[in-house]
């Protein structure tokens, strides 16, 4: 009989509770209509959306930029007040507590018809409601779906928590009924495209310190700028980070909380969408004849959902001994001030410590551990293998500090078989044998055709695998390191796991400057495990470690190998120019044709997100420059230089110990 191991017992993150099920028992709405009694902050004198306005459209601040403008565009004070004021009605929220009644009992209907369960750690929304009223709170939760935001403000709603302000793309606002009723609720746009846009930029950045120096209400928005195609943590963007922390550093806030928070789905609504995206197909344009379209969600089962709201994080606490606060006394308050190099690394710090916490208190599920080992069987593999495999993998994420989702007392191949019959638009399982499942389409289809429905597959895993490759990347580019450096001297090793560092900085968050300590991370966490043992002088691997560092080979090949792929593919390429627009569909073409002929095997190399991450790599290693070209972005191929990196990576892969077993 198969039994429980003690180590699923332990897999089930504590402190969680599944707010769905009060629901499934109760009136929808007595719970949209009960009496909501949020604690606000302390310093907060109350406002109304109209006054929020008028303090931003009165401040000295945009004063000043006005004038600014008039003087240099010699136009009329009144015509550039007029403006402001127009994009200021454009951008900002109307926040309704009847509107947010409406909408807890529109989404009460609807997640419990998504989900099986929202599981939320209540003692992370203690800390929250403690933090709303000491003092300004920035929500900076992870964006992996449509839904975040709203699942996330119901969540507020549900324990009596002010309800947040929240930074929203402006396609949104596009939405016919759908966008008033998303501004109303809290939310406010913001154009994608601003560049050099003096006064959008001015009435912005003041609209949103203004809801921080009022504490207004708690500000939500993405540290990563953009909803993740790939599952994967983002490289964060830094504007909103600048201006929701300039009243700290202006003095006119004693401390804001930045509070971090990790949504995590076994199943994401938009899953086929994001690898059609990835794969070239265009984005739908945002409408409210497209949400009505796609309503058909509303009949599949998308699992269960958790939301992990982290410690609050002190700025003022973070900030001691980085940078002199009083640079900014010797400039008014209410004029612009540009950040010195030294905020400037403190926000930049700051914003990918925010993703590190996003990553690390993630809960994954046991998908996100099959389609590990699914991804290195691509031709199938059996059931009871899987099901072994996966648990050893499950064993390895728990050593290096992974939260995993296990429901307990339930029987391993009951987890697997559940997960699978979750997943069934991509994994089939025939006579006990796992498969991945190709698009479904009118056949017969060409060979192009062919590799495409099979790419939308890949992509789809590898997205649910991305999910949990934070937990094995330092090890894993310790692995590869240690493999396939010219030596085991640990310089060695260290400068190949830094050159390793620098070449995926852009598919994998690193804390700027933090090479050692992530360094030392990944071998302390190899150490513990039993997998390599240090002196001073070298690393190697122990006898019983070589299974662990063939899997941590794994986790990181399909990216070298993509990336080896685009390197052959500048090398080759006649010309040492290309166009932006041009470059991930030339590249898309040169792939798709090695994957027919067999020379390829990784469709992941496929993705134009991995194109743009190789792009930004080489301008940054200097083997690609910048200019721009009839308005539009032109880089010029230093072929020489790409050719080293490309030898290095081809060197480095080509292992020093054995390493020719795979799961």
């Amino acid at each position: 009989m198969e039994r429980l191991s003690a180590e699923a017992l332990s897999a089930e993150p504590d402190g969680f509770f599944d707010i769905l099920e009060e629901r499934r028992r109760s009136n929808d709405l007595s719970h949209a209509l009960r009496t909501f009694n949020p604690q606000p902050y302390r310093g907060a004198t109350h406002t109304s959306a109209a006054a929020l306005k008028r303090m931003v459209l009165e401040s000295q601040y945009l004063s000043y930029i006005i004038q600014e403008i008039v003087v240099e565009c010699d136009e009329p004070r009144e015509a550039v007040l007029e403006e402001a004021s127009a994009l200021l009605d454009e951008m900002s929220q109307n926040l309704q507590l009847g509107v947010i009644r409406l909408l807890a009992f529109a989404m009460t209907k609807v997640v419990k018809s998504l989900f099986s369960s929202i599981h939320v750690n209540e003692d992370g929304l203690t800390r929250l409601q403690q933090a709303i009223q000491e003092h300004p709170v920035i929500l900076m939760p992870n964006h992996r779906s449509y839904i975040d935001f709203l699942v996330l403000s119901y969540i507020m709603f549900t324990y009596d928590l002010s309800i947040p302000v929240i930074a929203a793309g402006i396609p949104l606002m596009g939405m016919r009924l759908v966008g008033e009723l998303f501004r109303r609720s809290g939310a406010f746009f913001i154009r994608r495209a601003i560049g050099s846009d003096k006064l959008y930029w001015a009435v912005l950045s003041e609209y949103v310190r203004t809801i921080v120096r009022t504490g207004y209400a708690p500000l939500e928005f993405y540290v990563e700028g953009l909803r993740s195609r790939t599952l994967k943590s983002l490289t964060p963007k830094l504007g909103m980070m600048h201006m929701v922390l300039e009243p700290f550093f202006k003095g006119e806030v004693f401390d804001i909380s930045l509070v971090p928070i990790s949504i995590s789905y076994e199943r994401v609504l938009e899953e086929s969408l994001l690898a059609h995206e990835l794969l070239g197909v265009p984005k739908p344009r945002e409408t409210t004849g497209g949400l009505l379209k796609a309503r058909s969600v509303l009949k599949e089962d998308y699992g269960c959902m958790h939301v992990c709201f982290g410690n609050p994080v002190s700025v003022r606490d973070l900030v001691k001994g980085k940078i002199n606060c009083r640079q900014y006394n010797l400039v008014p308050r209410d004029l612009p001030m540009k950040p010195n190099k030294e905020t400037q690394e403190f926000v930049f710090g700051l914003a990918h410590m925010i993703i590190r916490l996003q990553e690390r208190n993630a809960v994954l599920s046991a998908w996100n551990l099959m389609v590990v080992v699914l991804l290195q069987n691509l031709q199938g593999i059996d059931l009871d293998l899987l099901t072994n495999k996966t648990l050893w993998v499950r064993r390895i994420a728990l050593q290096f500090g992974a939260h995993i989702r296990w429901p307990k007392h339930v029987l391993d191949s009951e987890v697997m078989s559940s997960s699978m019959t979750l997943h069934h638009s991509v994994v089939r399982c025939e006579r006990g044998r796992v498969y991945l499942v190709e698009e479904a389409g009118p056949g017969p289809v060409t060979q192009e055709e062919g590799v495409f429905r099979r790419a939308a597959a890949v992509l789809m895993c590898a997205s649910y695998r991305n999910q949990a490759v934070h937990v094995f990347t330092r090890p894993a580019m310790v692995a590869v390191a240690i493999t396939t450096a010219v030596s085991r001297r640990t310089d060695d090793v260290f400068h190949h796991f830094k050159f390793l560092l620098e070449l995926f900085s852009n598919e994998f968050v690193f804390v700027p400057g933090q090479a050692v300590q992530d360094y030392e991370e990944g071998c302390l966490l190899l150490q513990q495990s039993g997998v390599i043992g240090r002196s001073d002088e070298e690393v190697y691997v122990r006898d019983d470690g070589q299974e662990t560092i063939v899997f941590l080979r794994a986790i990181l090949q399909s990216f070298i190998e993509s990336y080896q792929v685009v390197f052959r593919y500048l090398c080759e390429e006649s010309s040492q120019t290309f166009r932006e627009k041009t470059f991930s569909t030339s590249i898309r073409s040169f792939i798709m044709k090695l994957l027919i002929s067999g020379e390829v095997q990784s469709c992941e190399g496929l993705s134009s997100d991995l194109h743009r991450n190789v792009l930004s790599a080489l301008l940054r290693m200097t083997a690609v420059a910048k200019t721009t070209v009839d308005d539009q972005n032109e880089f010029r191929v230093n072929k020489s230089a790409v050719k080293r990196i490309w030898d290095t990576l081809n060197d480095g892969w080509t292992p020093r110990i054995s390493v020719d077993a795979r799961l």
